[in-house]
């Protein structure tokens, strides 16, 4: 391969690079949008989260995407890890289990809403959309969560 050649590689390769660089900055990398790994692949298989912390639900109203943990921001759904009564305790754990069911049902978009980009335990804000619809108020209209309100209410 002569000189020409070479620069001719370096070339298309430094485009190529280029090419990728953009589209990362589209899908949020270094930009304002979603970051990828909150993009969610059509094809995994959400679990109750167990010892892994990846593609797992926590509970009503926290997952984990990928290896980050997302906060749905626009719900409140019961307390499991510290319940206030058995009756919210119940109803989170149902809320947990529909969640799941909500997450495997199919592709699900993930946004950012406001100006908030996580909360003080550094978990991602974020409401999940399928069909122009909040997975959030699926939840919501079945009783298992509330629109959240900027603040916690009793469950019991």
């Amino acid at each position: 391969m002569n000189s020409l050649q070479v620069i001719g590689v370096l070339s298309a390769a430094a485009i190529v690079g280029l090419g990728i660089g953009a589209l990362s900055s589209l899908l949020g990398r270094g930009g304002g949008g979603v970051s990828q790994e909150l993009v969610p692949a059509t094809s995994v298989k959400y679990n109750i989260c167990g010892m892994s912390r990846r593609n797992c639900v926590v509970d009503g109203d926290t997952l984990w995407i990928g290896e980050v943990k997302v906060r749905i921001a626009d719900i409140d759904a019961p307390e499991i890890s510290s319940p206030r009564c058995d009756q919210e305790l119940d109803r989170g754990e149902q809320a947990k289990r529909r969640l799941l069911e909500l997450v495997n049902d199919g592709p699900f978009e993930v946004r950012q809403i406001g100006d908030r980009d996580a909360d003080k335990y550094d978990r991602k804000l974020r409401v999940l959309i399928r069909d122009g619809k909040s997975l959030g108020d699926h939840l919501v209209s079945e009783g298992l969560a509330r629109t959240w309100t900027g603040r916690r209410q009793s469950w019991c």
